[in-house]
């Protein structure tokens, strides 16, 4: 009984302490929540103090950029009063030099002055040759005025004319600048006409010396092959005397052949040859021809015809 009592009175201590701590835990959960909440507000306070602080300090430099401008212009101003003072200064002296010399007119005028007044009678003679100086200016300014009159018509006719003369001027020079690039034109024609002619001048005079050549050679081929023959007629001569000499008979007999066989060669040779020469000759008048025709271009007929230059070599 004891023990269940005690028991049961500890169960209450302990229930009692339970919630006395749960009170206590909630108790200070909230407290931890409040702080924090004060923890974000003071961190927020701290970024907003911070920023105040960066502005500050960007205010604070700019503030000390403005108070060194400010610096700089006091300097300068202080420099410009000194200066300014120094001007004030010479001024003072240049008046009071002034006053003097002033002074000193004003003497000379006022004893001019009493001159003037001793001498009306002159003072009045010389108002009236002024009036009438006065007078005649007048006049003159009106004479003046009318020939700058008339010089400003004459100058206006004559900027009119200067300006048609520009208009007329620019005309021309656009007239003579398309007159010299149509020129300039004609004259590139003319100079790629000249330089194909040119060109075909050399191609023929490149093709009439290679047949030139070919001429020769084939000259010199035709004398080779001629002594060759005429070398083997004297040695076919030489053993038909031999031939002669060993029998008479064989000799009648051989003789007609030989003969005629040296007689076919003797005439085929020539034939032959003056084929060849013919067609040669043909060739050769063939690329005089035309050698001339490309000569005669350079040079104009004459019913002054010009040969065409475009024309292209065979």
């Amino acid at each position: 009984m004891r023990r269940f009592f005690r028991a049961h009175s500890y169960s209450d201590e302990d229930n009692s302490q339970i919630q006395y701590l749960t009170a206590k835990c909630n108790r200070l959960t909230h407290e931890t929540a409040v702080l924090e909440r004060e923890c974000l507000g003071a961190r927020e306070r701290e970024r907003s103090l911070q920023n105040e602080l960066e502005a500050l300090s960007t205010q604070l430099c700019q503030q000390e950029q403005v108070n060194i401008d400010l610096m700089y212009k006091h300097d300068e101003l202080l420099g410009r009063v000194h200066h300014e003072q120094q001007r004030v200064h010479l001024v003072v002296e240049e008046s009071s030099r002034d006053a003097a010399l002033l002074g000193l007119q004003l003497e000379q005028v006022n004893s001019e002055l009493l001159h003037l007044q001793s001498s009306e009678v002159q003072l009045e003679g010389l108002v009236e040759e002024l009036h009438t100086e006065d007078l005649q200016r007048a006049a003159l300014t009106e004479d003046l005025q009318v020939q700058l009159h008339s010089k400003v018509l004459e100058l206006e006719a004559l900027q009119c004319g200067y300006a048609a003369s520009t208009q007329e001027l620019e005309e021309l020079r656009s007239a003579c600048q398309t007159k010299v690039q149509g020129l300039q034109r004609e004259n590139e024609g003319s100079l790629k006409k000249l330089q194909e002619t040119a060109e075909q001048f050399e191609w023929l005079c490149e093709q009439q010396r290679y047949w030139i050549c070919c001429v020769k050679r084939f000259k010199d081929c035709l004398s080779e092959e001629k002594d060759s023959l005429v070398q083997q007629v004297k040695r076919l001569e030489k053993e038909v005397a031999e031939l002669r000499k060993s029998s008479e008979s064989t000799t009648q007999m051989l003789c007609c052949p030989l003969e005629d066989t040296v007689s076919q060669h003797c005439d085929r040779m020539p034939s032959w040859e003056s084929g060849e020469m013919a067609d040669l000759q043909t060739q050769v008048d063939k690329w005089r021809k035309l050698y001339e025709d490309l000569f005669s271009q350079f040079t104009p007929h004459p019913g002054g015809h010009v040969v065409d230059g475009y024309q292209k070599p065979p």
